[in-house]
């Protein structure tokens, strides 16, 4: 005669039903990884992307988001990425020039914009424009470090396109990249802050701030571009990964994102 226990475990069963299967995850084979060097302005569509790329193929990736020109020095440097997506085309080309990429492969993927952005609780009203940074009320103006971010030096021509820059430099605060300047006006570090578009239509900021487009016209295009390394030992797994940005389905996530196509007239690819 079967014990309480059991009977009371048996009724559980019967309640709650079968146990629900297990999620599927990627099938990944063994030995094949990249790793793959990616801007901070890529860091939530480049995860649904990676998500997507592992799943159809079994190749694993490893992300790494940061600055271009802090992976462009790294690279420089030796470091084992296989695959480099820059946001600055510039990055690549010099990468090209200096022989550090696999001949061929440098492929022009989406173009960057950029927006005024504060937190919905603010009273900065961005609809004006770039105008209302010289208000007393914006004391502190979050944007990348021009130094070696595409999107600060981006934001910096397009002060310096309305006559502001010098009117606001003291007020600015630099990020170390685009997701860092971003989490300086989440934080409340900074009173508003110029960011890239993907981050302020991503699932973390878009129900949290309101934005205003810049118009591109006042800023030198934000052309991004993706490069194999000489260096790569996984060379035909870093090709899938170009090959499958190109798909139309990735394109139009990009572009969910806030991304553009390239640049008109720019070719896909370099020769």
């Amino acid at each position: 005669m079967p014990s309480a226990t059991t009977v009371t475990a048996l009724l559980l069963l019967a309640l709650l039903g079968p146990a629900p299967a297990p999620r599927p995850t990627p099938r990944f084979v063994q030995g094949r990884q990249i790793a793959v060097a990616a801007a901070a302005d890529l860091t939530f569509v480049f995860k649904d992307i990676a998500a997507r790329f592992e799943k159809e193929t079994g190749i694993a990736v490893k992300l790494s988001f940061g600055s271009s020109g802090n992976f462009f020095a790294q690279i420089q440097n030796g470091a084992p990425y296989d695959v480099f997506f820059s946001a600055d085309v510039g990055y690549a080309q010099q990468l090209e020039s200096a022989g550090l990429i696999e001949p061929g492969t440098l492929t022009r993927y989406a173009r960057g914009k950029i927006v005024l952005w504060t937190p919905k609780t603010s009273s900065v009203d961005v609809s004006r424009g770039l105008g209302v940074l010289l208000e007393p009320g914006v004391h502190k103006i979050a944007i990348a470090n021009p130094e070696h971010a595409p999107y600060g030096r981006a934001a910096v021509s397009a002060l310096r396109h309305d006559g502001l820059y010098d009117k606001v430099r003291d007020k600015l605060v630099l990020g170390e990249n685009i997701s860092q300047t971003a989490q300086f006006v989440i934080s409340g570090s900074a009173d508003t802050g110029i960011v890239a578009l993907s981050l302020a239509l991503s699932p973390t900021m878009k129900d949290q701030g309101k934005y205003f487009e810049i118009p591109e016209s006042s800023y030198p295009p934000i052309d991004q571009a993706a490069v194999i390394l000489k260096s790569s030992k996984n060379k035909e797994s870093a090709r899938r990964l170009l090959d499958f940005m190109r798909r139309p389905e990735i394109a139009s996530l990009m572009q969910s994102y806030g991304f553009a196509l390239p640049t008109a007239g720019a070719s896909a690819a370099t020769p």
